[in-house]
């Protein structure tokens, strides 16, 4: 009995002794396996931070991608626009040069044309100035200067001519001493026979009127064209350089309240000018230096 009862005891307490080394070993087991638990959790939430981390730089990052892409779009687009600028800029920089050198040229052309409208006045002039005098030396026998008159107009060479030296008093009949001085006027003009011949007839303000002239208009373009005929008929100058030409009692020289003005606006004025179509080639570059 003491046996057995010894022998329950040493199983009890074996049996104690063995569940106190199992509840502290599942301790010790449930304290380490609640540390590693922790340091999962912290190492996740460490994990979690750092994905968040992660996440923030990518949206940063995708950001400033589009940022910068932005960016790149709008330099490439600044450049090929620079380009284009570049490329306008030659081409309006050549097109530039090609105006200037065609301003130059044509400045260089007007420069030659405007010396060779200087030569050709200059020529005129000399021209002139030689067939006045050459008129002035073959009228001045005989004549009274209040007769002629001769001047140089610009481009031209006219005569002044009393009318009572020209005609009968109040018609267009020429006396004997007319004919001699369209005489001498002819042999000047059958020299110069790249020249025009303009006669105009002037008149007082008188009015006049009977069965040969209707008025001064009348008088003064008879008086002409009788000037006219006695150089191309007798005189044998070419009809196709003479011009007759009235001019009644207009462009008066002075006054008609006095005889001795009224004496001065009577007159015929024979001009001797370059023919037309000569006159239009010196204005053509064309032709000018022929």
């Amino acid at each position: 009995m003491k046996l057995t009862l010894r022998l329950l005891t040493l199983l009890i307490l074996a049996a104690s002794i063995s569940s106190c080394v199992s509840k502290k070993k599942y301790l010790e087991l449930q304290t380490k396996k609640e540390s590693e638990l922790k340091n999962a959790n912290d190492l996740l939430m460490d994990c979690e931070d750092e994905r968040n981390r992660y996440s923030t730089d990518l949206i940063e990052a995708r950001t400033s991608l589009k940022y910068l892409t932005e960016q790149l779009t709008d330099c490439k687009q600044q450049r090929d626009k620079q380009v284009t600028q570049v490329g306008d800029l030659t081409v309006l920089s050549q097109a530039a040069n090609q105006n200037i050198n065609k301003t130059l040229e044509q400045l260089e052309k007007k420069d030659k044309y405007i010396q060779l409208l200087q030569a050709a006045k200059t020529k005129a002039d000399s021209i002139n100035l030689a067939l006045a005098v050459n008129l002035k030396g073959v009228l001045k026998e005989g004549l009274d200067d209040n007769d002629v008159e001769i001047k140089v107009d610009k481009t031209v060479v006219f005569i002044n001519l009393s009318d009572k030296m020209l005609y009968e008093s109040g018609s267009a009949n020429l006396t004997s001493r007319a004919k001699e001085v369209l005489g001498k006027i002819a042999a000047i003009l059958d020299s110069r026979r790249e020249m025009e011949v303009m006669v105009e007839g002037y008149t007082d303000n008188k009015p006049i009127s009977n069965n040969c002239i209707s008025d001064n208009w009348d008088l003064s373009v008879k008086r002409a064209t009788a000037v006219i005929r006695v150089l191309q008929n007798d005189y044998k100058i070419d009809p196709n350089r003479l011009i007759a030409a009235g001019r009644g009692e207009f462009n008066a020289l002075a006054t008609n309240d006095t005889e001795e003005g009224r004496a001065t606006n009577r007159r015929t004025r024979i001009i001797i000018l370059p023919k037309l179509d000569q006159f239009y080639d010196l204005l053509n570059p064309a032709k000018a230096a022929e």
